[in-house]
């Protein structure tokens, strides 16, 4: 295999080549006699580029492994440039291939090159330095021996892109460390959205043989590789071949990718884990060759091209806020205000103050209120100092610059204030009003109304250019995705700061026009109202809930609608209908679930699965239309489409992408399917529905 067999199509962007160099290491200072030709992966960009593997790449690998075998060493290492070892495969090619040969080459390229280090006749050593995903944690597994720094986290995520392991994982991980091991890191820690390992985590499950700390880390490497080469060392390797697991680990990993996609049959968890079944009895050769196979099918397939797509958006708006002001004109945060001590509030004050680590204060109406709010931010605190996730000194210093106070006086020093009070408008006009009279004149006041009018909260203000949307989702320190809602008076000065504390907070941001529901709960209410609907039309409640799974969603509407509660889904609903207009419909089934204060549509039954709740069934709306599942599920996707073309053309936000994104991000829409939009347009929704695709031919799907 020579890499002028592989021919990227026209468009595919070129190759940042790793260059692998070479070099001696004399190990008699190390107690040992001989050399070891040591291998470095550097592609010469700095850390924000990290090594990859495209075929020139791989081919400067094989060149550095010849040339490493011709200077007669006792062993050969590989290691990577500063804090990277290597990020896997060059994916930026990917989307643009064509033909099955094309993968397969690349694939059986990979294959090649790597199993080298696996099968020459001296020992060879991975010194995992830094970033190891993928491809690159492939290239360690086929050495002998790996070493990992403490610093560094090593994954393979390939499931989670719509693919497997390609260049040697599926067959060697499971060989290396068993099957319930391989199927945590393979498929478990791949469908927890990408999962990575520490060094610890990967020294416990038997990938790495030893860690160091970064300080040293070649210079200990190198002298672990000394004490190995000497017989000082000894590394077992158990035989897992006839382990008892192998079943029950296969079982867990189906049940893991049954829960996260809904019950739909995913081709790249299930190829992964035939890969990994396989490996207990596979050659090297046969089992390469199989994933090859895989690899090559699954690249040519819209789920993987789909889960690119979202990737790269993804990375892309966390580095870039379509639509914001300069940075130069945001305003600096010093001290932050919290108004209300509930549950969200007190989520908001802990995560401003971990990662603005300046004063936070939150007020309510009474002071048991408030010693609650501060007390859990508190304690949460302590929570992460028992999980060894930060230490008593920094638990220490963040505990004592949040308190509470009943007096909303104390915001008059404060740089950014954001209220997360009662969804009724009047309630936070008055607030607003009362706010404007202890602010200072830069302050940003902010709201974290989910489907109220930010504009409607100004009215009456001397100073409504301050006040913006900051839509967070719960939970808060887990769910990526904010929300800023811009008002036609909000200016550049209060949205770059608001940016500001985003980026600061490590949230991926959408700049949106002040509309109801903003993006997701917008879109959300049409979808879960289409289901609703069904049912109360008399469509069976298991049929409307169902109807959607095929489609891969994490949850069915009626399982969101438990964690969210009929309460919020309700207001929501209510406020988007008097806004929006009666496709926004109010479900009578709705309404009796929150008169008859029922929570959820399922509850637990004694086995510890879920079934429908007895008191929900009974309040269910007895319609005489029902419809079939596939009738309700082209009904949802209709009316997603029908809705996010309203909202291009209302300019609540400038692109399709960002769509996308809050549905990615904020509603938890599978990678898979690479954000809403291009799913619609492959479905052919959205020339039936509005016309024309709302992206060109080729995003997410075959060229």
């Amino acid at each position: 295999m020579t890499t002028s067999s592989i021919t990227l199509p026209d468009g595919a962007p070129e190759e940042v080549v790793t260059h692998a160099l070479v070099r001696d290491v004399d190990l008699s200072a190390f107690g040992f006699n001989g050399n070891l030709a040591l291998i470095t992966l550097d592609n010469g960009q700095d850390h924000n580029r990290p090594n990859t593997f495209g075929a020139k790449s791989l081919a400067s690998l094989d060149a550095a492994i010849t040339d490493a075998l011709s200077r007669k060493p006792v062993a050969i290492a590989i290691t990577g440039k500063p804090f990277i070892f290597a990020a896997g495969a060059d994916l930026s090619a990917l989307a643009f291939l064509s033909k099955r040969e094309q993968s397969l080459a690349i694939g059986k390229l990979g294959h090649d090159v790597f199993r080298r280090l696996g099968e020459i006749d001296v020992p060879t050593f991975a010194f995992i330095n830094g970033l190891a995903l993928g491809g690159g944690l492939e290239a360690g597994l086929h050495c002998t021996y790996r070493t990992v720094a403490t610093t560094a986290f090593t994954g393979l995520p390939e499931v989670f892109l719509g693919l497997v392991p390609g260049w040697g994982g599926a067959t060697l991980l499971p060989k290396l460390i068993g099957p319930e091991r391989a199927v945590q890191v393979i498929i478990l820690n791949a469908l927890n959205n990408n999962t990575m390992m520490k060094a610890k985590d990967a020294l416990a499950l038997g990938v790495a043989d030893a860690v160091f700390e970064p300080a040293d880390f070649l210079e200990r490497s190198i002298a672990f590789a000394a004490k190995v080469l000497s017989g000082d060392k000894k590394i077992e390797r158990p035989d897992y071949s006839n382990d008892p697991a192998w079943e029950s680990a296969l079982a867990k990993g189906k049940a893991a990718a049954h829960k996260k996609y809904g019950g739909a049959d995913i081709a790249a968890p299930t190829r992964a884990l035939k890969l990994i079944a396989d490996a207990r009895t596979a050659t090297r050769s046969s089992g390469f060759d199989a994933e090859d196979v895989a690899l090559a099918d699954l690249v040519m397939t819209d789920a993987l091209r789909s889960s690119l797509y979202a990737f790269n958006l993804i990375q892309k708006k966390r580095k870039k806020v379509e639509g914001a002001p300069k940075p130069a004109l945001g305003r600096k945060v010093a001290k932050v205000g919290v108004v209300g001590a509930g549950l969200m509030a007190s989520q908001l004050a802990l995560v401003m103050v971990r990662n603005l680590k300046c004063p936070v204060v939150m007020t309510d109406l009474d002071q048991a209120r408030v010693d609650k709010g501060v007390a859990w931010v508190h304690g949460e605190l302590a929570k992460l100092v028992e999980k060894k996730r930060m230490s008593a000194e920094t638990a220490g210093r963040l505990t004592g610059l949040v308190t509470g106070s009943v007096d909303q006086k104390v915001f008059a020093t404060a740089d950014f204030v954001i209220e997360a009070i009662f969804e009724e408008l009047s309630l936070k006009q008055e607030l607003f009003k009362n706010l404007e009279k202890i602010v200072t004149p830069e302050c940003v006041i902010a709201t974290n109304t989910s489907s109220l009018s930010v504009e409607a909260m100004t009215q009456g203000l001397e100073h409504p250019e301050r006040v913006i949307g900051f839509h967070f989702f719960n939970p808060v320190a887990i769910m990526p995705l904010l929300e800023i809602a811009r008002t036609t008076k909000t200016d550049d000065a209060t949205t770059a700061t608001a940016v500001f504390v985003g980026k600061e907070l490590k949230k991926t941001m959408v700049i949106t026009k002040d509309s109801p529901g903003f993006v997701v709960n917008r879109l959300l209410t049409r979808f879960m109202g289409e289901v609703t609907d069904a049912m109360d039309e008399g469509t069976p409640a298991d049929v409307a809930d169902n109807a959607m799974r095929s489609v891969g969603l994490p949850m069915s509407p009626f399982e969101l609608l438990g964690l969210v509660g009929p309460g919020v889904a309700l207001h929501v609903a209510e406020t988007l209908h008097k806004n929006l207009g009666p496709r926004y419909r109010i479900s009578p089934t709705m309404q009796r679930l929150v008169k008859e204060n029922v929570k959820a549509f399922y509850i637990k039954n004694e086995d510890g699965g879920y079934i429908p709740n007895p008191a929900a069934v009974a309040l269910i709306e007895k319609g005489t239309s029902p419809s079939t599942g596939e009738q309700v599920r082209m009904r949802a996707l209709n009316a997603l489409a029908e809705e996010a073309r309203m909202m291009l053309d209302e300019g609540v936000v400038s692109t399709p992408a960002e769509i996308d994104i809050c549905m990615l991000l904020g509603a938890g829409w599978p990678m898979i399917l690479g954000g809403i939009l291009p799913y619609l347009d492959r479905e052919g929704v959205s020339e039936a529905v509005c016309g024309k695709r709302f992206h060109e031919k080729g995003v997410a799907s075959l060229p």
